[in-house]
């Protein structure tokens, strides 16, 4: 069973494992040197953070992953995401759909936002396609846009409305995952 639930702080040692390995920073735009103590302030300033919600993915009790919901923006009722599987066992295209499908429900029934959006490295064809099957689409482009370790990045910016979701959703069975967050 998958579920999206808080952050422990016991488990900010295990976040920082994950956030630091090479198969997951790869698609990200920071290769971070982090330490216990910047976990916790990242934790602390998080715990009472209206703009950013972070929530580990649990699979059978078992934390895989990290979701984040991020740049909530009220005044125009939107936001961005991004999620990592650290457990490389776990990684399959269901539970990606499935994920990605109950954070649309989520972001846009919940949380009563308009539109979800998120950027990509243009390299990442595997998500950008994931996405796509999703319902997101290509908004655009942004040529040499990162600068990681030295060399330019390409960037593909990927969105999707409710209203858009709402016509989508009917197609789609998927297994509706509980969100815990003590709100």
């Amino acid at each position: 069973m998958i579920c999206l639930r808080e952050i422990y702080e016991e488990e900010l040692e295990l976040i920082m494992r994950w956030r630091t390995r090479e198969d997951i920073t790869k698609f990200m735009y920071t290769d971070p040197v982090l330490t216990i103590e910047k976990q916790r302030a990242w934790y602390e300033k998080n715990k009472f953070d209206n703009a950013n919600i972070h929530l580990i993915i649990e699979s059978d009790t078992v934390p895989i992953g990290l979701l984040s919901v991020t740049d909530i923006d009220r005044k125009n009722n939107r936001c961005s995401w991004g999620y990592y599987i650290a457990d490389k066992d776990k990684r399959n295209l269901k539970l990606a759909l499935t994920i990605e499908w109950n954070l649309y429900d989520y972001v846009f029934y919940e949380l009563k936002l308009n539109k979800l959006t998120g950027e990509l490295f243009k390299f990442n064809k595997a998500v950008i396609r994931l996405h796509q099957m999703c319902g997101s689409v290509i908004e655009g482009e942004r040529k040499e846009h990162i600068l990681k370790n030295g060399k330019y990045y390409d960037i593909v910016e990927m969105g999707i409305c409710k209203a858009d979701w709402e016509r989508m959703r009917k197609k789609y069975k998927y297994d509706r995952i509980e969100i815990k967050r003590n709100v």
